[in-house]
């Protein structure tokens, strides 16, 4: 899986808004999370529409866009293990060294 990685992060894209995640409303399309593309597009600051488009193209018709309009980027240290959470559509990063685990 392609990843943009600069000074030992890696750039992980999630749409925190209400109403549609980005990866998570995508489970059979692992490489978005990551796509180097788009993350080029948000730096760039291109229309969401133009990403809706773009990511149409690349992942086709079952590719669900809602999480585009909101879509972020965040850097994560080269192997930090993470999860991205989904509550009615809005995705937020949790890091394997933020949870408190409870032990049984």
């Amino acid at each position: 899986m392609e990843k943009v990685i600069r000074d030992g992060k890696v750039a992980v894209l999630y749409s925190p808004g209400f109403g549609a995640g980005w990866s998570t409303w995508n489970y059979s399309f692992p490489e978005c999370l990551f796509d180097p593309d788009i993350v080029e597009m948000l730096e760039k600051e291109v229309d969401a529409n133009e990403i809706v488009q773009f990511a149409e193209r690349k992942y086709g018709e079952e590719f669900y866009t809602g999480g585009a309009d909101d879509l972020r980027i965040m850097w994560l240290s080269e192997g930090t293990l993470f999860r991205i959470n989904e509550c009615d559509g809005s995705e937020s990063l949790e890091t394997s060294d933020t949870i408190e685990w409870n032990v049984a």
